[in-house]
């Protein structure tokens, strides 16, 4: 399958529930009130809502749909699904081109909370990466969680990416020093080093975050490269919040949300770069290697409306 298909594949239950709702505003029993414009836009943010876009991105999503239509409820289903895809697009400036700023070989940091999925991304990049006729290597430097490391060497060999590890419990700079000399040694392209789970909150933890940044930038000028921060997208507005403490404590440069296809609420990347004040570079839409999809809010627009069928009509009330 090609992005798009898989992004569609992955968005499958956010695009059916906001498809019901969005019918739903067109139904006889609305039309037929005296104030249906102010209740349809009231339904219409409920359906936001509903898909977890956040209360002020969707707030001001619906405001602006107003103005588009002149506060008139649309009487047309086609004419309100054109009507969201191109406020949405709005609201997601495309970014740079150039994923990553310059730099041999790219270093690449997966920080974040314990249980949002970096480990499973680190290797999800490297096979990207890979993919798109680049070499390089994956760093387990989560030393503490006692199943990262074993889970890392699977799914290393699965992508077919060499992994620099240590034992359990050591220091997490010096894996990144011995995987940042050996990129170096074999002209590798890349090094996605897989971090710790941690919580602003864990001044030891963040502490030593700021070590292998340090250790990074020694090696490699200008490394890390890219600090890309994993939101696991079935924790909704509370991952945000999370996402927003981490941000206070650390230099991060864009967000991957991954388990979209695990929820009916995939909305929460709408707007996500903007409420967060950085790019959304990459989204996870399954379990597979593949599933690992750099972000565009065109794709992802299309993945969460679908196609806009032209033939549902809002009844003339009597």
């Amino acid at each position: 399958m090609g992005i798009l298909e898989r992004l569609r594949g992955g968005l499958a239950r956010t695009r059916e529930g906001i498809a019901a709702r969005l019918t739903d505003l067109f139904a006889p029993s609305r039309a037929e009130s005296a104030a249906r414009s102010l209740e349809f836009y009231e339904g219409l943010e409920e359906t936001l809502l509903a898909a977890d876009v956040g209360a002020a991105i969707a707030s001001d999503l619906t405001g602006k749909i107003r103005e588009r239509l002149e506060g008139r409820a649309p009487s047309d289903l086609a004419v309100l699904r054109e009507a969201l895809r191109e406020e949405i697009r709005a609201l997601e400036p495309q970014p740079p081109q150039g994923s990553f700023a310059q730099g041999r070989p790219q270093v690449i940091f997966l920080v974040g909370v314990n249980g949002g999925g970096k480990t499973t991304t680190a290797a999800k990049l490297a096979h990207l990466l890979t993919s798109q006729g680049q070499r390089g290597l994956i760093a387990a430097a989560d030393t503490f969680r006692a199943a990262a490391i074993p889970q890392l060497e699977i799914w290393a060999r699965r992508v077919g990416v060499d992994l620099i590890r240590h034992q359990d419990g050591a220091d997490a700079s010096a894996v990144v020093f011995d995987a940042l000399k050996a990129a170096k040694a074999r002209g590798s392209d890349f090094v996605v080093v897989d971090t710790a789970g941690r919580l602003h909150t864990k001044a030891p933890l963040m502490r030593e975050l700021a070590k292998i940044y340090r250790i990074a930038g020694r090696e490699v000028a200008g490394a890390p490269h890219q600090s890309l921060l994993v939101v696991d997208a079935t924790t909704g507005q509370n991952g945000i919040a999370q996402a927003r403490e981490f941000l206070k404590a650390g230099r991060i440069t864009g967000l991957v949300l991954t388990k979209l296809d695990g929820t009916a609420r995939g909305g929460i990347a709408i707007g996500i770069g903007r409420l967060l004040g950085i790019p959304l570079r990459y989204v996870g839409v399954g379990e597979g290697a593949e599933d690992l999809l750099p972000f565009s809010i065109d794709d992802y627009v299309e993945g969460v409306l679908g196609d806009a069928p032209g033939g549902v009509k809002a009844p003339s009330p009597p």
